[in-house]
């Protein structure tokens, strides 16, 4: 009778927490509302004019919703730089690691994911010599003790109803863990990219203004030359032959700092590509006129921009993880109910461990209720919201992050425009003003200081132009990392996968 009434009891408890539960998983999984702006600068976007020599920059317009293919960097249509980047994205180490975290994130998610929904069954196969106290049998000192055999084989099952919800909302913070993982996997892949083609561009920049430098040291030298032959004939001062040797001499200073940067750079490369510095001989060798400045400039809708960046998809799910783990907390203040049961033989003799008189089972619930910890749990609960309210607010920052990276980028590449317009009518009137100031320095119309100044004119004027050149390409670059890169697009997935076939 008293057995019944236990039963009873627990079968009378659970509809009363069944209905309890339900209520006790936290905060709302969503992120903070947030109201996205209808575009990314006050004033419009505009066609970004270009040059009138196509070598230095061409015309650029910003096609509004247009598509990004996951291998965006494609647009620049150069078949060395895809070599590179697919050779990163083998045996870039950063990615390696990004990729086994997200397994591992995978993997504790599958651990959860098995014991949340079906019971543990255990097999045990045991075999026991023992020497009992007749003391512990109620049997009076004196009695012999009794040495025996025991032989149990058995299956034990257990399991735990999670009536309030915290196993799954502990489901929950784990699935967002992955989710997180597989962003940050993208963040990195796109990263990479970005920082590839930057760095392209940067050592072509570097090659060519060093090309620069040495063409100017050359036609420095020359002139020098001539100067020395003048003074020979009496045709100059030695002041003159001074002045030129001392331009030569900057001029030559100024080219073993760009040799530094330039080196520098193709180590980058190396690293991000994953080989080392001294393998660099297979690396191809780049310049300005191998990329191609894309025409185009696909931007996706601003509204769309929040489901492309991998970063602020990765601040989304750092939300869901930390609601959920708002909803662990919570159904840890309410009580935890148990099932267990075990089915067996058990025999002091193995030959008797079959027979039919061997068989034990015993079924058992059990209900543990917190009642005094110190208001540990409450205060654990009052965390797991506090750091909720906090993964809201790096959600709502990274977004505003992201919108003004864009708008940036987008301001940039107007202004890399203008500039670089600027900087090739300024090339173009140095030159000039150059090869004037020669011939009249052999007419004696100029002294030799306005020469100087017009070959320091000259080179500064060169030497920007590539600068302004390699701007273009870079933040076009930029502008692809900043919309997120395309690795959303479901008819061109740039996953680790596909990127490496």
């Amino acid at each position: 009778m008293k057995n019944f009434s236990n039963h009873a009891g627990l079968s009378l408890m659970l509809p009363v927490m069944l209905a309890l539960g339900g209520c006790v998983t936290g905060p709302s999984q969503g992120t903070a509302d947030l109201r996205y702006p209808v575009a990314y600068l006050s004033t419009p976007l505009s066609t970004i004019p270009g040059t009138t020599d196509a070598l230095t920059g061409g015309t650029q317009k910003f096609v509004s919703g247009g598509n990004i293919q996951a291998q965006w960097w494609k647009v620049f249509r150069s078949k060395d730089l895809d070599l590179v980047i697919r050779t990163a994205m083998a045996r870039n180490p950063t990615l390696s690691a990004a990729e086994a975290t997200l397994r591992e994130s995978l993997e504790n998610y599958n651990t959860r994911t098995g014991s949340e929904y079906y019971p543990d069954v255990a097999a045990n196969l045991s075999s026991k010599r023992m020497k009992s106290s007749p003391a512990a049998a109620g049997q009076p000192s004196g009695t012999k003790s009794s040495i025996f055999d025991l032989h149990n084989a058995s299956v034990d099952v257990t399991y735990a109803f999670d009536i309030f919800g915290g196993g799954q909302r502990e489901l929950d913070a784990l699935k967002a863990q992955v989710d997180h993982q597989r962003f940050q996997l993208e963040a990195a892949y796109l990263s990479l990219t970005a920082n590839i083609v930057t760095t392209v561009v940067k050592e072509a920049s570097l090659r060519e203004q060093l090309a620069a430098l040495n063409d100017i040291v050359i036609s420095e030298e020359k002139q020098l030359s001539l100067l020395d032959r003048q003074v020979v004939l009496g045709g100059t001062s030695r002041a003159e032959v001074l002045a030129q040797r001392a331009q030569l001499e900057q001029t030559r200073a100024s080219v073993p700092p760009v040799e530094k940067e330039l080196s520098q750079a193709r180590h980058q490369l190396m690293l991000l590509a994953g080989k080392f510095p001294a393998d660099e001989s297979a690396m191809p060798i780049f310049t300005l006129s191998m990329l191609t400045l894309p025409e185009d400039l696909p931007v996706t809708l601003p509204s769309s921009l929040a489901h492309q960046r991998p970063d602020i998809r990765a601040a989304e799910a750092m939300v869901r993880a930390a609601s959920a783990r708002v909803g662990v907390a919570s159904a840890g203040l309410y009580p935890q109910i148990t099932l267990s049961g075990s089915y067996g033989l058990q025999s002091g003799r193995p030959a008797d461990l079959f027979d039919p008189n061997s068989t034990v089972w015993n079924i058992a619930g059990g209900v543990i209720q917190p009642l005094f910890n110190g208001g540990r749990l409450r205060a654990q609960r009052r965390a797991s919201v506090a750091a909720f309210e906090a993964a809201n607010a790096q959600f709502r920052q990274t977004v505003l992050a992201a919108y003004a990276n864009v708008a940036d980028v987008l301001r940039a590449l107007e202004t890399d425009a203008r500039t670089l317009r600027a900087q090739a009518d300024a090339q173009s009137a140095a030159a000039a003003s150059l090869e004037m100031s020669r011939q009249q320095l052999v007419a004696g119309a100029v002294n030799y200081i306005f020469l100087l100044n017009a070959q320091r004119q000259y080179q500064q004027s060169r030497i920007s132009l590539i600068q302004a050149r390699a701007a273009r390409l870079s933040d076009t670059a930029a502008l692809f990392q900043a919309l997120g890169g395309g690795w959303w697009d479901p008819f061109d997935q740039g996953s680790a996968a596909t990127l490496k076939e």
